[in-house]
C-alpha cells in the first residue's frame, strides 16, 4: 500500500523511471527522459502531473472487426484500399474498431515474422493507405514484441557482427537452465545461425524463422516505442501486444509471464497514455485463465485481454449441444478494474487454443471436441511438453465447425453459427468478429494444400466484388450474418442491461441445452436465452417463475424477435434460437 500511495503522487515520468529502474537499472533515468521527450504534436507536456485517463476506451457501440490487410482483394486496388472500400460500402459502420493484422514486410507466419519494421508489404499499399483506413474509425495494429524474421536487419547485424552495442536479438548464454521453459511449439528452442565468429545459437520460441528479441537491451524498447509513435501518427490508437508473455527470459524459470513482462506493459501504458488519450493496449496471451487475467487485474497494464477460454468452451458447447461447462465458467466471470475489460471472440486468425481449457474441461470432453473438429475437416497443432507433443490448438474455420461432419448437409449450420456469434454481444466486455466468420467461409482446403500450414485452413481471402455481391443479396449467408449482428449491436446500444460493464449472472436453467445469461439489474435486466440444441426446448423454470410473478401487470418482450413472449409453459424455443428478454411495465 505504501508503494502504491507513493507512485500515485509521482508524475508520469517519475513513475516511468521507477518501472524502468527494475528493468534497466543503469539506464533508467536517461531512458525515461528520452522516451517521454517525444510526444506527438498537440499532446500533453511533461509538466502534467497526472494526465486524466478515460475510465473507458469503449462503450456499448464498440465492436472489433479482425481482418488481414489483404483479407479483401481487388485486381485494380492495393489491398488496404480494397479493404477500405469493403468497410465503407459493404459493412457500413458496423465496426468502430478494425484490427488490421500485420501489414509490414514479413517472411511468413501470416505476417507475424516481420522482416522490415519500416516498410509495408507493397501489395498492401503504403503508409498513406493505412492512414486513410483510419478515417472515421479506430484502428488496432500489432506490436509483435517477442520476435522478428530471421531475415530482419537485426538478425543480419548479429550474424555479421556489425551491431552497435548489445545485440537486438537474443542469444542464450548457455544451453543449460532452460528445462522449465513453456513452449507454444514443438520446434527446437534454439536455432543455429552462421556468423562471422562461427556458428551461434539464437532463441526461436515460435520456430526457426522467428528469432526472439533481446529485451534486456533498452534499444529494443526504444525501437518499439518509435514504432508505436509512427502508428499513432497514422491514426492507430489500439495496440495488440502479440505473444507478450514470452518476451523476457531468465534461466531456471518458465520464461513466460515473468515480472519484467508486466513491467514492460506498465511502461508502454504510461507512454501511450502520455501520447494519446484514446490509446488502448490489448494483451494476447493464449494461456490458462489465471495467467491471462494477470495482465488486466492490476488495472495498470493492458486495457483489454483476449478472452481465451471463451472460444474453446463455446465451440464445445455448440458442437455437443451442452452448455454446462460454458455456464459454469461464465459464473466465475472476474471482477475487473473499471479501466479494464475482456475482448470476447469466437473465431480468429489463430486456431482455437486448448491451453485455456486447463482446469475447465475433462480430458474425455476435450478429446471428443478434438475428434468432432477432425470430422469437420479441422487439424490439430501441437506443442512440446517435456519432450512429448501435446495438442495445442484446433485449426478449423468457425463456419465449418458449426456445420455437420464433412460430406453431410446441415440445415442448422446458419442458426447454430448465428447463435454462437450472438452470445458475444450478450457478455460483458467488447465483442470481436473475424471477417471470414462473418462471410460464412468454410475450411480453405486449397490454401492449406498449397502452404501446408494448418492455420491457413481458416485464413481465406475474398474478392471485393464477391463480398459486395454477397452482402447485397438478403438471402445469402453473409448478408444474414451481418444483418443479424447489425440488429444485435443496435439493440446493445439501446439496452442498458447489455452495457459492457453491466452485472452478469448465469442462472442454472435445469436444462443442459439452454444457456441463460442475465445482464443488468432491476427493470433494466436482460435475460439472454440461447438454445444450443438441434431440437425445440421449453422455457426454463427460471423464466417461467419470473413470468408468473409478473402476472397480468407486465409484459415479457423479446428484443431479438421484436415481439412479446407468451406466458405459456408450452412455449418452445426453436433450435439455436436466441431470445433477449425484458420485463416491461
Amino acid at each position: 500500500m505504501g508503494e502504491e500511495m507513493t507512485t500515485k503522487a509521482l508524475n508520469v515520468q517519475e513513475r516511468l523511471e521507477l518501472i524502468l529502474r527494475r528493468l534497466y537499472p543503469t539506464d533508467a533515468a536517461e531512458l525515461a527522459a528520452d522516451l517521454m521527450s517525444h510526444p506527438l504534436p498537440s499532446q500533453q507536456t511533461l509538466t502534467d502531473r497526472q494526465p486524466a485517463e478515460p475510465t473507458h476506451h469503449w462503450d456499448a457501440a464498440t465492436a472489433v472487426l479482425i481482418t488481414y490487410p489483404d483479407g479483401v482483394e481487388d485486381s485494380d486496388l492495393v489491398s488496404l484500399k480494397a479493404l477500405s472500400c469493403c468497410l465503407d460500402s459493404a459493412l457500413g459502420q458496423l465496426f468502430s474498431v478494425v484490427h488490421v493484422l500485420p501489414f509490414l514486410q514479413a517472411s511468413g507466419d501470416g505476417g507475424f515474422a516481420i522482416s522490415n519494421h519500416n516498410q509495408l508489404e507493397p501489395r498492401f499499399g503504403d503508409w498513406g493507405d493505412l492512414a486513410r483506413l483510419a478515417t472515421g474509425r479506430r484502428l488496432m495494429a500489432d506490436l509483435v514484441l517477442n520476435h522478428v524474421s530471421a531475415s530482419h536487419d537485426w538478425v543480419k547485424a548479429f550474424r555479421q557482427g556489425t551491431e552497435d552495442g548489445a545485440p537486438m536479438v537474443l542469444e542464450p548464454l548457455s544451453q543449460q537452465g532452460w528445462q522449465a521453459v513453456v513452449r507454444p511449439r514443438s520446434t527446437p528452442l534454439f536455432t543455429p545461425f552462421t556468423t562471422t565468429s562461427g556458428e551461434r545459437l539464437l532463441w526461436t520460441t515460435f520456430g526457426p524463422d522467428q528469432v526472439d528479441l533481446n529485451w534486456r537491451n533498452p534499444a529494443v524498447l526504444r525501437a518499439f516505442v518509435a514504432q508505436m509513435d509512427r502508428l499513432l501518427s497514422l491514426g492507430v490508437t489500439w495496440f495488440r501486444l502479440d505473444a507478450v508473455g514470452f518476451v523476457w527470459k531468465t534461466p531456471q524459470t518458465t520464461c513466460i509471464h515473468l515480472p519484467q513482462v508486466h513491467d514492460l506493459i506498465r511502461a508502454l501504458r504510461l507512454l501511450l497514455r502520455q501520447r494519446s488519450q484514446e490509446g488502448t493496449l490489448v494483451s494476447e496471451t493464449n494461456v490458462p485463465q489465471p495467467e491471462n487475467l494477470s495482465y488486466i487485474l492490476g488495472g495498470d497494464e493492458a486495457h483489454l485481454a483476449y478472452n481465451f477460454p471463451l472460444p474453446p468452451l463455446l465451440l464445445e458447447a455448440m458442437v455437443s449441444g451442452r452448455a454446462d461447462l460454458l455456464r459454469q465458467w461464465l459464473e466465475t466471470w472476474p471482477a475487473l478494474p473499471p479501466s479494464c475489460t475482456l475482448l470476447n471472440f469466437a473465431a480468429s486468425h489463430d486456431g482455437v487454443g486448448l491451453r485455456p481449457l486447463e482446469g475447465l474441461m475433462s480430458a474425455s470432453r476435450r478429446q471428443a471436441l478434438v475428434a468432432s473438429c477432425n470430422q469437420r475437416g479441422g487439424c490439430i497443432s501441437t506443442r512440446q511438453v517435456e519432450g512429448v507433443d501435446r495438442p495445442y490448438e484446433i485449426n478449423i474455420a468457425w463456419w465449418s465447425a458449426m456445420g455437420a461432419p464433412e460430406g453431410r448437409e446441415d440445415p442448422q449450420q446458419l442458426p447454430r453459427h448465428l447463435c454462437s456469434l450472438l452470445l458475444l454481444l450478450a457478455l460483458p466486455g467488447v465483442p470481436a468478429f473475424y471477417l471470414p466468420a462473418l462471410l460464412a467461409a468454410g475450411n480453405d482446403r486449397d490454401r492449406f494444400g498449397r502452404t501446408g500450414q494448418a492455420r491457413d485452413l481458416h485464413r481465406p481471402r475474398f474478392s471485393l466484388r464477391w463480398v459486395q455481391e454477397q452482402l447485397a443479396r438478403s438471402d445469402s449467408g453473409p448478408a444474414q450474418i451481418v444483418s443479424t449482428l447489425q440488429r444485435g449491436l443496435a439493440l446493445r446500444q439501446r439496452l442498458p442491461g447489455l452495457d459492457p460493464a453491466a452485472a452478469m449472472v448465469c442462472p442454472d436453467p435445469d436444462n443442459p441445452a439452454l444457456l441463460l445469461v442475465q445482464r443488468g439489474q432491476g427493470p433494466e435486466t436482460i435475460w439472454a436465452l440461447h438454445n444450443l440444441a438441434a431440437t425445440p426446448q421449453p422455457l426454463p423454470t427460471t423464466i417461467l417463475k419470473s413470468m408468473k410473478q409478473t402476472g397480468d401487470g407486465g409484459l415479457w418482450w423479446d428484443w431479438m424477435g421484436d415481439c412479446s413472449l407468451p406466458m405459456d409453459p408450452a412455449f418452445l424455443i426453436d433450435p439455436y434460437q436466441v431470445l433477449w428478454l425484458q420485463r416491461l411495465p
